[in-house]
């Protein structure tokens, strides 16, 4: 059975995707960027937009029964190689040893978006 978790604090697209769905106790995030609740994007500094679309993945994870300490796979996408190593000082803040497996792309993104992360966490034991 696929679960769709959303609340009406959950930040959500206009596009056709769900913010995550569950299946058993694996939670599948859709790309976080950094928009607001309606789904806007807020073009910010790279550090700005990298913390958004964060908060936005900690929302959405949330929604579904978990959070970032249950993060077993991120996806991250940074648009300028430039900003690598601004982008692996801030990871750190909000992902800890044993760090979640990762995978980092660059030069991908639109100029719309510095950043945009999707991850595959577990639900919180209760």
């Amino acid at each position: 059975m696929i679960d769709y978790p959303s609340d009406a604090d959950t930040p959500r697209s206009h596009l056709p995707f769900s913010p995550c769905t569950r299946v058993g106790n694996l939670i599948f995030v859709s790309g976080q960027a950094s928009v607001d609740a309606t789904g806007k994007i807020i073009s910010d500094s790279f550090a700005g937009e990298m913390r958004r679309s964060i908060e936005n993945l900690r929302k959405v994870l949330e929604t579904a029964g978990s959070d970032l300490a249950h993060v077993v796979q991120t996806r991250n996408y940074v648009r300028d190689e430039g900003d690598l190593a601004q982008f692996n000082a801030i990871y750190p803040e909000y992902f800890h040893e044993p760090y979640p497996a990762r995978t980092t792309i660059t030069n991908c993104l639109t100029q719309a978006l510095r950043y945009e992360i999707e991850c595959i966490a577990v639900v919180k034991r209760t």
